[in-house]
């Protein structure tokens, strides 16, 4: 039978929604699956981790350097609690691509990216060239398995169940060649763009990172997260961890608003889970009204004030 290990995303106070995606798809592949929550003041996060429906337990590593997620520091940890399980998952979302590659060279396998479907331990599907093919991909039979889950292709566990968390020490002490320095969100007090229901998000046409003010302006009024183009983002309009896209991030929001934004395949990428895509572009013949659900052909500086005025 497969054992399962999930490396939990948090923030040090709250799970990140990603981790509950990851055990849907540990659920898919079917056996016992764990929880490893590493960081320092962890409590609250091991009891929401706990929570989630089908999980055997959740091993708690509460250390002083663990504080941060440091993949240098969080891959020891994890690899020393890997002996025992069959596969490790993380989320594939900045937080896991940074740490499960670590984890892999350490256990001296080819990691699986951005599993979108598991048909059991050995069978995987993934997505390739921006999503234009889907390839199959079968580690041998008995090899460990480390992969990343592309949250955007599963649905979140439920969180009625209330398993036991085992408190484990650390195996290892801080790495002495990194160090960390601090952590800035440009989002302030924004949803996460990777786990927000609703995101708006503005493209070149705004023209400036002063008139881009307008879309984070009606993402507060909606509580929404805020991403952008890569076209945006080369234009300093906005940060680049806003980037949405096959070189960004992969979101499936309930609700996309995209601004200004024409749709080249890269930005499509991102966007093709999502449940309802809404259109803003006043060229009629964009081609991100090919997927759109809603599309108004206009001129957005109209249309923001428009919205905002409606919304009051």
């Amino acid at each position: 039978m497969s054992r399962i290990l999930i490396i939990a995303e948090h923030d040090g106070s709250s799970l990140n929604l990603s981790t509950a995606k990851c055990v849907t798809c540990a659920q898919a592949i079917g056996g016992e699956i764990d929880i490893a929550v590493l960081g320092h003041g962890i409590d609250s996060v091991a009891a929401a981790a706990a929570a989630l429906d089908s999980v055997s337990k959740v091993i708690a590593i509460d250390a002083q350097h663990l504080a941060a997620p440091l993949a240098v520091n969080w891959a020891s940890e994890a690899v020393a609690l890997s002996a025992e399980y069959t596969h490790l998952l993380g989320p594939s979302t900045t937080f896991g691509r940074d740490l499960m590659p670590r984890i892999a060279a350490l256990c001296g396998v080819n990691q699986i990216s951005d599993i979108m479907e598991a048909n059991g331990a050995n069978s995987f599907k993934r997505p390739v060239y921006a999503g234009n093919a889907i390839v199959q991909a079968e580690p041998a039979s008995g090899a460990r398995v480390v992969g990343t889950v592309r949250v955007a292709s599963w649905k979140a566990a439920g969180d009625g169940a209330s398993s036991a968390v085992e408190n484990v020490a650390a195996s290892s002490s801080a790495a002495s060649h990194t160090r960390y320095v601090g952590l800035t969100s440009e989002g302030g007090g924004r949803p996460d763009l990777q786990s927000a229901p609703k995101v708006i998000s503005g493209g070149r046409a705004l023209a400036s990172e002063e008139n881009f003010q307008m879309i984070y302006k009606l993402a507060d009024k909606l509580g929404a997260g805020v991403g952008a183009s890569r076209a945006a983002v080369d234009a300093g309009y906005c940060p680049n961890d806003m980037q949405v896209g096959q070189t960004g991030k992969i979101i499936s929001p309930d609700l996309y608003i995209a601004f200004g934004i024409s749709g080249a395949i890269q930005h499509v990428t991102g966007i093709k889970d999502a449940g309802t895509i809404v259109a803003v572009n006043k060229d009629s013949e964009a081609p991100i009204f090919e997927i759109a659900d809603i599309g108004l052909v206009g001129d957005l500086f109209n249309v923001i004030p428009e919205l905002e005025s409606l919304l009051a």
